[in-house]
């Protein structure tokens, strides 16, 4: 059997398991060595200490299990590396001794880790610049990681046995995360890890957005992304994909919109409705958002609720038209949005290349080629575009207004999730970096 095939083998398995396993676990958050300091209110100042902080880039280095910090603009060094698995062994020792997290853990390895372990999907950092808070999907947690010693301040087990996408609220106060396997997402106390409230989603929650200052909570569900069963037809395996809308105060549900209606609607039947990284613009009034097998993406009008125009971005000629070989089902994976709204920025993942998109022309620039671009997001400044790389380790800035790169960086080994952050000024590094 070949590597491609043992890999979507053992994907079908673990989502099999997945569907027996149902609402699977209690969650719970552990304390562990140190404590969680005292949040402050983000911004440029810890509103508690009067700490000055500094604004930086984390980058999750999903097959390393480390996160580097990068400058949020100009050069983008990078300033230091996270070791965001100091537990591993602990954690490795769990998983072995329990057969059911032991085969989850390794349909992990086999599905969406294509062959390795994943140990960082998404992270962010305290207000008060002290913790970095790490989603890590092999272990099934979240983390709050203490950026002056690098040890744990907390861990809070997932339902299920996989942790995926976050999201951090406005004020800063609280993390929401994709259990992905329960089809739950668990909002947390972001210095404490303590749970204040969770909902369920459709299958496979993914992405999550806070809007409205913070008032309700998006999550968009993807279905099952790493079985062969790819072809249109079978498109009915993927199971149940949705948009949940939440009140984010009480966690009730406000909304759920189907897409595969809103899309059949607009004539785009030939579209999944697996609903995959989002962009809002900046009064939220319109949603973009990437769709599995697809390279391009969807615009939504929220208020009409309904799909008012599709983009087809070009492919690469060179990329593979089998979609079993696309990874996660996803051909185009990650998008950002200028801050002024003019100007989108799309991962051709699959397709090796990044690309500005004008937004009201849809008029793409030239191709930035990329290797692998996973996910997009905006530089501190506001004026770059930075994707990560997954297949060169690296992040690449793109100039929004002329559509060309600006800077690459060399991060650790498989880079996913970029995420602006803010440290306290003076910080280097944590003592037990690794």
């Amino acid at each position: 059997m070949s590597l491609s095939s043992t890999r979507r083998t053992a994907g079908a398995i673990a989502a099999a398991l997945a569907l027996a396993a149902g609402a699977a676990l209690p969650a719970h958050a552990e304390a562990t060595t140190g404590t969680a300091d005292t949040t402050g209110t983000a911004g440029s100042r810890n509103a508690e200490s009067g700490a000055a902080l500094r604004e930086v880039m984390f980058v999750g280095n999903n097959w390393d299990g480390t996160a580097d910090v990068i400058e949020a603009q100009g050069d983008f060094r990078r300033i230091a590396r996270v070791n965001v698995i100091p537990d591993k062994e602990e954690r490795l020792r769990e998983i072995h001794l329990d057969p059911v997290k032991l085969a989850f853990f390794l349909g992990v390895r086999q599905g969406p880790g294509e062959g390795h372990d994943q140990f960082v999907d998404d992270m962010y950092a305290t207000p008060d610049g002290t913790a970095m808070v790490v989603s890590r999907p092999s272990f099934a947690d979240v983390v709050s990681v203490d950026l002056t010693t690098g040890g744990l301040n907390w861990r809070f087990p997932v339902s299920g046995f996989r942790a995926d996408h976050m999201a951090v609220s406005p004020d800063g106060t609280r993390v929401a995360v994709s259990a992905s396997t329960s089809d739950t997402v668990h909002v947390l106390d972001i210095t404490t890890g303590r749970e204040t409230g969770s909902f369920a989603t459709g299958d496979k929650p993914h992405e999550n957005v806070f809007t409205d200052g913070g008032r309700y909570l998006w999550n968009m569900s993807i279905g099952e992304v790493t079985t062969p069963l790819d072809a249109p037809w079978l498109d009915w395996t993927k199971g149940d994909r949705r948009i949940t809308v939440v009140d984010a105060r009480t966690y009730q549900r406000v909304k759920v919109i189907d897409m595969r209606q809103r899309l059949d609607d607009f004539g785009r039947r030939d579209l999944s409705d697996a609903v995959r990284p989002v962009a809002f613009t900046p009064d939220e009034s319109r949603l973009y958002f990437q769709v599995s097998f697809f390279n391009g993406f969807v615009e939504y009008d929220v208020a009409a609720d309904k799909v008012t125009r599709v983009k087809e971005l070009p492919k690469n000629p060179a990329t593979s038209e089998d979609r079993t070989t696309w990874v996660n089902d996803s051909r185009h994976h990650g998008m950002s949005m200028s801050p002024r709204g003019d100007k989108l920025c799309v991962a051709g993942t699959m397709d090796d290349y990044a690309t500005i998109v004008d937004r009201a022309t849809l008029r793409e620039s030239p191709a930035v080629a990329a290797s692998k671009p996973y996910w997009a997001t905006v530089s501190g400044d506001g004026r770059s575009c930075v994707i990560s790389e997954s297949g060169a380790d690296a992040v690449t800035a793109i100039d929004f207004a002329t559509g060309r790169k600006v800077a690459t960086v060399a991060v650790g080994d498989h880079p996913q999730r970029v995420r602006i952050a803010r440290v306290q000024a003076d910080w280097t590094g944590p003592a037990a970096s690794g």
